[in-house]
């Protein structure tokens, strides 16, 4: 009977222990109010512009390739769509090429970058794989933040919905939410990094 109390406790912690984790937000990062002049990534002067920072080996960033597949599929042509996959400087290339990269590439009206060393990352100020910026046509933030509603966790969410409202013109009550992600920076994670 006790043994049985016991797995029970067992059990129900670690539920509540996972449950936690899924819906505890990355570090947010603050990207600057106008398009980084420094960055390597061309900003679009006639539709926005969309930056996402991911880490190749944080299992939650499907999710956020899976939301942005979503989005590319009801915005297609209304925006010029960008993603980084952090890439350290003592890692070769291919050590960034995962099936989220794969899956990303996929994706039309994306294109997909090597961010060498987190520069692109540093310069929006993004700290958390799946962080995601918009910039309108001026170079001016009109959202930041993630595109999942909880780590690894696809479906309907506001920051997908934000951004889709954003490129089709619609009202948007959100600037920003929360990215659920792992860190890009100081992570250890497989592979070796």
């Amino acid at each position: 009977m006790s043994f049985g109390l016991v797995w029970l406790g067992i059990v129900v912690t670690g539920t509540v222990l996972m449950i936690a984790y899924a819906n505890s937000s990355g570090q947010a990062g603050t990207p600057p109010a106008h398009w980084p002049e420094q960055s390597g990534i061309l900003h679009d002067p006639e539709w926005p512009t969309l930056v996402m920072f991911i880490h190749p080996h944080c299992p939650c960033s499907k999710a956020s390739i899976g939301e942005l597949a979503l989005l590319m599929a009801h915005c297609q042509g209304q925006v010029n769509a960008h993603v980084l996959f952090l890439q350290p400087e003592e890692m070769d290339s291919s050590w960034s090429i995962t099936d989220t990269w794969k899956d990303a590439a996929r994706i039309p009206g994306v294109t997909i970058h090597h961010d060498d060393a987190g520069r692109e990352a540093k310069f929006f100020h993004a700290e958390t794989s799946g962080d995601t910026a918009l910039y309108d046509t001026k170079g001016n933030l009109l959202f930041h933040g993630g595109i999942t509603i909880a780590r690894g966790h696809s479906g309907d969410n506001p920051g997908r919905d934000t951004l889709q409202a954003l490129l089709l013109g619609e009202p948007a009550q959100l600037t920003n939410t929360p990215a659920f992600g792992c860190p890009l920076f100081g992570c250890q994670m497989k592979d070796g990094q």
